[in-house]
Protein backbone atom coordinates (compact mmCIF):
# COMPACT_ATOMS: atom_id res chain seq x y z
CA UNK A 1 0.00 0.00 0.00
CA UNK A 2 1.35 3.40 -0.94
CA UNK A 3 2.02 5.89 1.83
CA UNK A 4 0.95 9.51 1.49
CA UNK A 5 0.17 12.32 3.96
CA UNK A 6 -3.48 11.23 4.16
CA UNK A 7 -2.28 7.86 5.49
CA UNK A 8 -1.86 9.53 8.88
CA UNK A 9 -5.41 10.91 9.13
CA UNK A 10 -7.51 10.02 12.17
CA UNK A 11 -11.18 10.62 12.96
CA UNK A 12 -10.25 13.69 14.99
CA UNK A 13 -9.74 17.23 13.66
CA UNK A 14 -7.13 19.59 15.14
CA UNK A 15 -8.32 21.96 17.86
CA UNK A 16 -5.39 24.37 17.49
CA UNK A 17 -6.21 28.05 17.07
CA UNK A 18 -6.84 29.00 13.42
CA UNK A 19 -3.48 30.00 11.94
CA UNK A 20 -1.41 28.24 14.61
CA UNK A 21 2.10 27.32 13.49
CA UNK A 22 1.47 23.77 14.66
CA UNK A 23 -0.53 23.13 11.49
CA UNK A 24 2.56 23.66 9.32
CA UNK A 25 4.68 21.38 11.50
CA UNK A 26 2.00 18.69 11.44
CA UNK A 27 1.76 18.83 7.63
CA UNK A 28 5.54 18.81 7.19
CA UNK A 29 5.87 15.78 9.47
CA UNK A 30 3.26 13.84 7.50
CA UNK A 31 5.00 14.79 4.25
CA UNK A 32 8.39 13.72 5.59
CA UNK A 33 7.15 10.35 6.82
CA UNK A 34 5.34 9.66 3.55
CA UNK A 35 8.38 10.56 1.44
CA UNK A 36 10.57 8.32 3.60
CA UNK A 37 8.10 5.44 3.32
CA UNK A 38 7.51 5.30 7.07
CA UNK A 39 3.95 4.10 7.58
CA UNK A 40 1.62 4.04 10.56
CA UNK A 41 3.20 0.82 11.90
CA UNK A 42 6.80 1.70 11.07
CA UNK A 43 7.67 4.43 13.58
CA UNK A 44 6.65 6.04 16.85
CA UNK A 45 6.16 9.61 18.05
CA UNK A 46 6.63 10.66 21.67
CA UNK A 47 4.57 13.75 22.52
CA UNK A 48 5.24 16.27 25.25
CA UNK A 49 2.70 18.32 27.18
CA UNK A 50 1.59 21.51 25.46
CA UNK A 51 -0.36 22.55 22.39
CA UNK A 52 2.08 20.50 20.31
CA UNK A 53 1.22 17.39 22.33
CA UNK A 54 -2.38 17.49 21.16
CA UNK A 55 -1.07 16.17 17.84
CA UNK A 56 -1.30 12.75 19.49
CA UNK A 57 -5.04 12.70 18.74
CA UNK A 58 -4.82 13.46 15.02
CA UNK A 59 -1.64 11.68 13.94
CA UNK A 60 -2.23 8.05 12.96
CA UNK A 61 1.05 6.46 13.97
CA UNK A 62 2.21 4.70 17.11
CA UNK A 63 2.44 7.33 19.82
CA UNK A 64 3.21 7.84 23.50
CA UNK A 65 1.98 10.83 25.52
CA UNK A 66 4.82 11.51 27.94
CA UNK A 67 4.86 13.55 31.14
CA UNK A 68 5.74 17.24 30.98
CA UNK A 69 9.42 17.53 30.09
CA UNK A 70 9.95 13.76 30.02
CA UNK A 71 9.76 12.93 26.32
CA UNK A 72 13.43 12.08 25.94
CA UNK A 73 13.70 9.33 28.59
CA UNK A 74 10.66 7.65 27.03
CA UNK A 75 12.07 8.04 23.51
CA UNK A 76 15.43 6.57 24.50
CA UNK A 77 13.70 3.64 26.17
CA UNK A 78 11.75 2.93 23.00
CA UNK A 79 14.93 3.08 20.94
CA UNK A 80 16.71 0.71 23.33
CA UNK A 81 13.82 -1.76 23.10
CA UNK A 82 13.71 -1.62 19.29
CA UNK A 83 16.85 -0.07 17.73
CA UNK A 84 15.43 -0.35 14.21
CA UNK A 85 12.41 1.79 15.06
CA UNK A 86 12.40 5.44 13.90
CA UNK A 87 11.69 7.42 17.09
CA UNK A 88 10.53 11.04 16.81
CA UNK A 89 9.95 13.47 19.67
CA UNK A 90 7.26 16.14 19.32
CA UNK A 91 8.37 18.70 21.88
CA UNK A 92 7.84 22.33 22.85
CA UNK A 93 10.27 25.05 23.84
CA UNK A 94 8.89 25.05 27.37
CA UNK A 95 8.21 21.33 27.65
CA UNK A 96 11.52 20.23 26.14
CA UNK A 97 13.94 22.98 27.15
CA UNK A 98 12.46 24.13 30.47
CA UNK A 99 11.15 21.13 32.40
CA UNK A 100 13.11 18.77 30.14
CA UNK A 101 16.33 20.75 29.78
CA UNK A 102 18.55 18.30 31.64
CA UNK A 103 17.20 15.38 29.61
CA UNK A 104 17.90 17.35 26.42
CA UNK A 105 21.54 17.99 27.34
CA UNK A 106 22.26 14.40 28.28
CA UNK A 107 20.45 12.84 25.32
CA UNK A 108 22.54 15.07 23.03
CA UNK A 109 25.69 14.09 24.92
CA UNK A 110 24.88 10.39 24.43
CA UNK A 111 24.06 11.03 20.77
CA UNK A 112 20.92 8.94 21.17
CA UNK A 113 19.54 7.97 17.77
CA UNK A 114 16.27 9.90 17.92
CA UNK A 115 14.85 12.97 16.17
CA UNK A 116 13.60 15.92 18.23
CA UNK A 117 11.25 18.47 16.67
CA UNK A 118 10.94 21.56 18.89
CA UNK A 119 7.82 23.69 18.44
CA UNK A 120 9.47 27.00 19.35
CA UNK A 121 7.03 29.90 19.85
CA UNK A 122 8.56 31.60 22.93
CA UNK A 123 5.45 30.99 25.05
CA UNK A 124 3.65 28.33 27.04
CA UNK A 125 0.61 28.35 24.79
CA UNK A 126 -1.46 25.67 26.48
CA UNK A 127 -1.41 27.55 29.79
CA UNK A 128 -2.36 30.77 27.96
CA UNK A 129 0.84 32.54 27.10
CA UNK A 130 3.52 32.72 29.79
CA UNK A 131 7.13 33.30 28.72
CA UNK A 132 9.07 30.17 27.78
CA UNK A 133 12.86 29.58 28.06
CA UNK A 134 13.38 30.88 24.49
CA UNK A 135 11.50 34.17 25.03
CA UNK A 136 13.52 37.19 23.93
CA UNK A 137 14.56 39.97 26.29
CA UNK A 138 11.80 42.58 26.51
CA UNK A 139 9.05 40.21 25.38
CA UNK A 140 5.89 40.97 27.36
CA UNK A 141 3.72 38.06 28.42
CA UNK A 142 1.31 37.22 31.24
CA UNK A 143 4.22 36.09 33.40
CA UNK A 144 6.50 38.96 32.33
CA UNK A 145 4.21 42.03 32.06
CA UNK A 146 7.20 44.40 32.08
CA UNK A 147 9.18 42.29 29.65
CA UNK A 148 11.57 39.34 29.93
CA UNK A 149 14.83 40.33 31.62
CA UNK A 150 16.84 37.08 31.47
CA UNK A 151 18.80 35.80 28.49
CA UNK A 152 16.83 33.47 26.21
CA UNK A 153 17.99 29.90 25.89
CA UNK A 154 19.39 29.19 22.42
CA UNK A 155 18.28 25.67 21.35
CA UNK A 156 20.78 25.48 18.50
CA UNK A 157 23.84 26.53 20.51
CA UNK A 158 22.78 24.27 23.38
CA UNK A 159 22.35 21.27 21.08
CA UNK A 160 25.69 21.83 19.32
CA UNK A 161 27.73 22.28 22.50
CA UNK A 162 25.98 19.38 24.26
CA UNK A 163 26.94 16.96 21.51
CA UNK A 164 24.02 16.67 19.07
CA UNK A 165 25.22 15.44 15.67
CA UNK A 166 22.46 17.01 13.55
CA UNK A 167 21.21 20.51 14.36
CA UNK A 168 18.86 22.54 12.16
CA UNK A 169 16.32 25.33 12.24
CA UNK A 170 13.15 25.53 10.18
CA UNK A 171 10.02 27.65 9.90
CA UNK A 172 6.48 26.34 10.17
CA UNK A 173 5.42 28.79 7.45
CA UNK A 174 7.72 27.05 4.94
CA UNK A 175 6.28 23.56 4.67
CA UNK A 176 8.49 22.33 1.77
CA UNK A 177 11.64 23.57 3.50
CA UNK A 178 10.59 22.14 6.84
CA UNK A 179 9.69 18.80 5.24
CA UNK A 180 13.21 18.53 3.83
CA UNK A 181 14.79 19.28 7.23
CA UNK A 182 12.59 16.75 9.00
CA UNK A 183 13.47 14.07 6.44
CA UNK A 184 17.17 14.75 6.89
CA UNK A 185 16.81 14.63 10.69
CA UNK A 186 14.96 11.30 10.64
CA UNK A 187 17.48 9.76 8.23
CA UNK A 188 20.44 10.89 10.34
CA UNK A 189 21.95 8.27 12.65
CA UNK A 190 22.35 10.08 15.94
CA UNK A 191 20.73 12.80 18.02
CA UNK A 192 18.90 15.11 15.61
CA UNK A 193 17.36 18.43 16.59
CA UNK A 194 15.19 20.70 14.45
CA UNK A 195 14.27 23.96 16.18
CA UNK A 196 11.08 25.06 14.43
CA UNK A 197 10.13 28.73 14.58
CA UNK A 198 6.39 28.62 15.08
CA UNK A 199 4.13 31.69 15.35
CA UNK A 200 1.62 31.61 18.19
CA UNK A 201 -1.15 33.72 16.70
CA UNK A 202 -3.07 34.01 19.98
CA UNK A 203 -0.46 34.90 22.59
CA UNK A 204 2.47 36.32 20.60
CA UNK A 205 1.53 39.32 18.47
CA UNK A 206 5.18 40.17 17.72
CA UNK A 207 6.72 37.07 16.13
CA UNK A 208 4.14 36.69 13.39
CA UNK A 209 4.45 34.98 10.01
CA UNK A 210 5.20 38.36 8.43
CA UNK A 211 7.82 39.17 11.10
CA UNK A 212 9.68 35.96 10.36
CA UNK A 213 9.38 36.17 6.59
CA UNK A 214 11.02 39.62 6.62
CA UNK A 215 14.04 38.20 8.46
CA UNK A 216 14.59 34.55 7.56
CA UNK A 217 17.20 33.53 5.02
CA UNK A 218 18.44 30.14 3.86
CA UNK A 219 22.09 29.53 4.63
CA UNK A 220 24.74 27.07 3.54
CA UNK A 221 25.73 24.53 6.17
CA UNK A 222 28.91 25.86 7.86
CA UNK A 223 32.02 23.69 7.71
CA UNK A 224 33.11 24.04 11.35
CA UNK A 225 31.44 23.86 14.74
CA UNK A 226 32.66 27.38 15.58
CA UNK A 227 31.01 28.83 12.47
CA UNK A 228 27.86 26.88 13.29
CA UNK A 229 27.78 28.45 16.75
CA UNK A 230 28.32 31.92 15.31
CA UNK A 231 25.36 31.48 12.98
CA UNK A 232 23.28 29.99 15.79
CA UNK A 233 23.75 33.21 17.75
CA UNK A 234 22.54 35.40 14.85
CA UNK A 235 19.11 36.82 15.70
CA UNK A 236 17.54 40.14 14.79
CA UNK A 237 17.19 41.71 11.37
CA UNK A 238 18.52 38.48 9.85
CA UNK A 239 17.74 34.97 11.09
CA UNK A 240 19.32 31.95 9.36
CA UNK A 241 17.48 28.69 8.70
CA UNK A 242 18.84 25.39 7.45
CA UNK A 243 21.27 22.77 8.72
CA UNK A 244 23.73 24.37 11.16
CA UNK A 245 25.77 21.32 12.09
CA UNK A 246 26.12 17.69 11.06
CA UNK A 247 28.66 15.02 11.89
CA UNK A 248 28.87 11.25 11.93
CA UNK A 249 29.55 9.88 15.39
CA UNK A 250 28.77 6.58 17.06
CA UNK A 251 25.48 6.32 18.90
CA UNK A 252 24.96 4.09 21.93
CA UNK A 253 24.94 0.49 20.77
CA UNK A 254 21.43 -0.71 21.43
CA UNK A 255 20.97 -4.45 21.33
CA UNK A 256 17.65 -5.75 20.07
CA UNK A 257 15.36 -6.88 22.84
CA UNK A 258 15.69 -10.63 23.45
CA UNK A 259 13.05 -12.91 24.97
CA UNK A 260 13.53 -13.48 28.71
CA UNK A 261 12.17 -15.96 31.19
CA UNK A 262 10.14 -13.76 33.52
CA UNK A 263 10.14 -16.35 36.32
CA UNK A 264 13.93 -16.43 36.31
CA UNK A 265 14.13 -12.67 36.16
CA UNK A 266 11.73 -12.16 39.08
CA UNK A 267 13.57 -14.79 41.12
CA UNK A 268 16.61 -12.50 41.22
CA UNK A 269 14.64 -10.04 43.34
CA UNK A 270 13.10 -12.48 45.79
Amino acid sequence: MSINPDTFKTNHLPTWCPGCGNFGIWLALKNALAELGIGTDDGVCVYGVGCHGNMYDWMKIYGVAALHGRTLPVAQGLKAANPALPVMVISGDGDGLGEGGNHFINAAKRNADISVFIHDNQVYGLTTGQASPTANIGFKTKSTPEGVIDEPLNPLALAITAGATFVARGFSGDIPGLTALMKAAIEHKGFSVVDILQPCVTFDKIHTYAWYRQRLYNMETPDTKIKALELAMEWGDKIPVGIFYKEERQSPKEESAKPVNLDELLAEFI
